[in-house]
Order: structure tokens, then C-alpha cells, then sequence
């Protein structure tokens, strides 16, 4: 088994993101890279360092004027006058989706209420960089899957999952595990993803909403209660032609292993009626007793029981990290649940 990883990911580091309405020290820092290795490490894995990843593989599910807007913000935003310490708006596109608007500001005010969707994505001057080697990483695993390996983590920092095809939000800037999904699926690979991180991978579910080709399952807390609130729900099966192609399962709040398990007994049938031959395994190890966010209960020993029953459908799985935020057993945690998939 192969980690894909770039130390380029430590160069984003912010101090503080927004929630409740105001500044707190931001648990997505640099220093969740050391403990993810110290689990790779227990279970031996040999790191292996992805090229750059091009402009013509983010556009794969990112719209050509998000990723514009991402790599010059900062340069933007700090020549205003008396500008914030991040690029932030006080004006929101609200509803777009449902009633696009009829322009594009120019304003990076402006684009900053279109393409940030909330207060826990903090950009700052090594955002971009950083981003794009997360993304490339996710990426070279999936190239790695295609040249017949059967199991590789990626270890990508900053995470993915909330971001969609042209807003950032919750850590993310890039969607790796749809990066690498749609990288999979374009090279003639039937493609599952199952995202089995504490909140709703909702940038994910809106990239492949309306498709048939790209199976997207999630196990997650609640969003009645739980970021991110609005996604997540068991009514979102897709639409159009994705419709039935889109499995939300919410649990509630510090549940344990047994109705853990049971739930992804569920996504694992759905998942084998789909017949993939990659499964992308969006990895949230802050489903954790101990993770900061306390969503769910589960213990070091159980991440390999998670494991087990994934690996137990025989697939060729990529392991793309998404949460999993500073705490004593993370480094276990990530150890457990690979040795659980074979590593």
C-alpha cells in the first residue's frame, strides 16, 4: 500500500476560523499532517510524493472562474483599504442555485459573497498553493488506482468534501475526493464514493447530484443540528438523471460502533447493486470519541471493525483524508482503519 502525500499542505495555516458568530482557533492546521503520518508510520506505508497537478485536471468538476478567483484573492483582498485579516463578504449570493443571478461582480468583495460559502474557509496568501497540493494528491492516488494498485492513501490537507464546483466552504477549497472520483470515472472506471466523515460531504453530493455514472453515499451526523446544516438529508437522492444515485444516511449525535455498523451495512449494499470497480473512500476520522467535534463515539480498536467490512466487498478502494482534527488518537485512528482495509 502507498501514501501519497506533499509537504506543500503545512504552508496553509490559519490561526482562526468563524463559528457562532465569531473567531475561534481554527482546528485545520499543519499540525494534523504529523499526527496522520505518525499513523502511517505504525502500519509502514511508503510515502510517495504526486506531481503538480494542472489546471485542466481542478477543472474536472471546478468551474474555470472559482479556480481564477482562488489563486488571486489574496493579492486582491490585500490591496484594499482597511480590508480584514481573510477575504470575507458582507454580501452573499443567497439562492443561487435556485435562481442564478444574472451577472458576475468583478468587486473581489463581490466574488468573495459568490464563491465563499461561509466563515470556515479563511484564505491566506499560501491558500492556493497548499490547495492544489491536496488536490494533487488525491489526484496521483487515483492515477495510481488506474496503473492497478488496490489500496492507497492519500493524505490530503487542507480537507475537500464541502466544496463545490465553484464555492469554498467548512476547510475546503478543492474537492479532492471528487477530483479523483470524476479522474476515475473519465478513465472508463465504475465509480462509488462513500464518504464516511462526521458531516455531510455536501460539495460532493452537489457535484454529482445529476448524474447517473458517480455513485455518492454518506454516513454523517444529523445536519438538523450539525453543520452543515442545510445538506445531508435523507430526501436528497438525486435528481434528474442522478436521481436514486444519491444516499444520504444522518445518524444522530454520539452514536456508537453498533449503529455505525449497521448504517454502513446499508451504503455497502447500495454501493454492490451499483457494481463499482473503485470504490473512493472519503475518509473523516472526526467520526472519533475523542475528536473536537463530537459527533460520533467511535473508538481507536473499532476504526479497523470500519475497516474490515469495507475491505470485505473486495473493492479496489482509494482512501482520500478528509476530517479528522488534532486529538491524542488520531494517528491510531488513521492506523486502525487502514489496517482494518488490508494495509
Amino acid at each position: 500500500m502507498i501514501t501519497i502525500f506533499d509537504d506543500a499542505q503545512r504552508a496553509h495555516a490559519p490561526a482562526e476560523y468563524i463559528a457562532a458568530g465569531k473567531a475561534q482557533p481554527s482546528p485545520e492546521i499543519p499540525a494534523r499532517i504529523d499526527m496522520l503520518l505518525e499513523g502511517v508510520r505504525r502500519v509502514g506505508l511508503m510515502l510517495e510524493r504526486p506531481p503538480a497537478i494542472t489546471r485542466e485536471v481542478l477543472e474536472l468538476v471546478h468551474e474555470p472562474r472559482y479556480l481564477t478567483f482562488l489563486e488571486n484573492v489574496w493579492t486582491r483582498w490585500s490591496r484594499l483599504p482597511e480590508a480584514g485579516a481573510y477575504p470575507m463578504s458582507n454580501c452573499f449570493a443567497l439562492g443561487r442555485n435556485n435562481l442564478p443571478p444574472t451577472g458576475y461582480p468583478d468587486s473581489v468583495v463581490g466574488q468573495c459573497g459568490y464563491h465563499l460559502g461561509d466563515g470556515s474557509c479563511p484564505i491566506l496568501a499560501e491558500t492556493w498553493a497548499s490547495s492544489c497540493a491536496s488536490a494533487a494528491t488525491a489526484a496521483h492516488g487515483a492515477t495510481r488506482m488506474l496503473e492497478g494498485e488496490k489500496l492507497v492513501y492519500a493524505l490530503c490537507r487542507p480537507p475537500g468534501h464541502h466544496a463545490s464546483a465553484d464555492m469554498a466552504a467548512g476547510f475546503c477549497y478543492f474537492n479532492n475526493t471528487a477530483i479523483a472520483a470524476e479522474k476515475l470515472n473519465r478513465a472508463g472506471k465504475r465509480t462509488a464514493i462513500l464518504d464516511i466523515d462526521v458531516h455531510h460531504g455536501n460539495g460532493t453530493e452537489a457535484i454529482f447530484y445529476d448524474r447517473a455514472d458517480v455513485l455518492t453515499v454518506s454516513i454523517h451526523a444529523h445536519p438538523k443540528r450539525f453543520y452543515p446544516y442545510f445538506w445531508g438529508f435523507a430526501e436528497e437522492r438525486g435528481r434528474g438523471e442522478g436521481e436514486g444515485f444519491n444516499l444520504n444516511l444522518p445518524l444522530e449525535r454520539g452514536i456508537g460502533i453498533g449503529e455505525y455498523l449497521a448504517a454502513l451495512e446499508t451504503a455497502l449494499k447500495r454501493i454492490a447493486a451499483f457494481a463499482p470497480d473503485v470504490l473512493v473512500l472519503a475518509t473523516g476520522l472526526d467520526i472519533a470519541e475523542d475528536d473536537p467535534f463530537q459527533g460520533f463515539a467511535i473508538r481507536t480498536p473499532e476504526f479497523s471493525d470500519i475497516g474490515r467490512m469495507i475491505a470485505s466487498a473486495g473493492w479496489p478502494t482509494l482512501v482520500v483524508q478528509e476530517g479528522g482534527y488534532p486529538s491524542p488518537n488520531l494517528g491510531l485512528n488513521l492506523a486502525s482503519l487502514l489496517k482494518g482495509l488490508g494495509a
